[in-house]
């Protein structure tokens, strides 16, 4: 049994994988382009992927292949239609992030809501010292405490933010971009007045023909002035042009991102223009990544190689 990692770097050099050496022959790359991927997948049974694209043109020669493992929850990198005709099953995983992004949802949203920024800034800058009066009121911020915030996408990770906000008092209302049935126990409105009456809005939706640019100059300009943004879903839910914009044109007052367009950053991005970090913050798609999230990631895929092979009797 020949087990191949093709982007193990992805998941962190602090996990521990010694549970595969078990199963087989392992072997890790950190990263493989898809010119790469033939001659690595070539001669394994098991590919355990992240954000290699798994097709025809890159696996097409891998003869022995049985089972494809996305370490991730979002399989667009999976030509499922190949796989299938191939008779390659794949997995992936889901639920393992709740609690990291719901965590770093709320460490992003208290990061632009406190402006965090400019307070550490005015200490570490020695402004504090010897200041004439024991507190500081240049830049204002409000309790969370009967706000509303909006959700777009109420998945599991939806649902967790959902549940904190309440505990902070906010009003929680949600919207459908695919039009699901309402779920019990949670405000469902349509989009429209998710937009007009949110305070917070955030986006835990997946990346789909009814999420794809959803948030664009039209949309932005219905929200608040003061509403903040934050996008921990998909980064091409975002048009980061009309984004750039409505912040430098105080259409609405922040944006929080933790995913982009294009990842890494490109050059080219409107983003890069925007330094004010009152204004905006973006991670470099970590929200997922907490130790225990990847931990889980892992073992999770462990579990289903090992389950893999004893129900196909490999």
């Amino acid at each position: 049994m020949k087990i191949v990692f093709l982007d193990a770097k992805t998941i962190g050099d602090d996990i521990d994988l010694s549970g595969f050496d078990s199963l087989g022959d392992v072997v890790k790359y950190p990263f493989s382009t898809s010119a790469e991927v033939p001659d690595r997948a070539a001669g394994a049974d098991v590919l355990i992927v992240n954000k290699v694209q798994v097709n025809e043109q890159t696996i097409g020669q891998a003869d022995r292949l049985k089972l494809v493992c996305v370490a991730a929850t979002g399989t667009n990198n999976l030509d499922k239609d190949y796989l299938a005709e191939r008779g390659i099953a794949w997995r992936n995983v889901a639920g393992y992030s709740t609690e990291s992004v719901a965590q770093h949802t709320f460490a992003m949203l208290f990061y632009l809501f406190e402006k965090l920024r400019y307070y550490d800034d005015y200490v570490k800058e020695d402004r504090y010292t010897n200041d004439t009066v024991f507190t500081h009121f240049a830049e204002h911020f409000y309790e969370l405490n009967k706000k509303t915030w909006g959700i777009i996408g109420l998945g599991n990770i939806g649902r967790r933010v959902a549940k904190i906000a309440e505990a902070f008092g906010a009003d929680v209302i949600y919207t459908s971009p695919s039009g699901s049935a309402p779920q019990e126990g949670y405000h469902q409105v349509d989009m429209e007045t998710l937009l007009a009456e949110s305070d917070i809005i955030s986006v835990h939706a997946p990346l789909n023909e009814y999420t794809e640019y959803l948030i664009d100059r039209k949309t932005l300009r219905k929200m608040k002035k003061s509403c903040i943004f934050l996008n921990l879903g998909r980064g091409p839910i975002v048009v980061e042009a009309d984004l750039a914009d409505a912040l430098e044109e105080g259409v609405i007052a922040a944006a929080g991102l933790d995913v982009l367009c294009e990842e890494p950053m490109s050059e080219t991005n409107p983003l890069r223009r925007i330094k004010d970090s009152k204004k905006l913050l973006i991670t470099p798609h970590i929200a997922w990544a907490s130790v225990e999230a990847r931990t889980r990631l892992m073992a999770i895929i462990l579990d289903q190689v090992k389950e893999f092979l004893l129900t196909s009797g490999l």
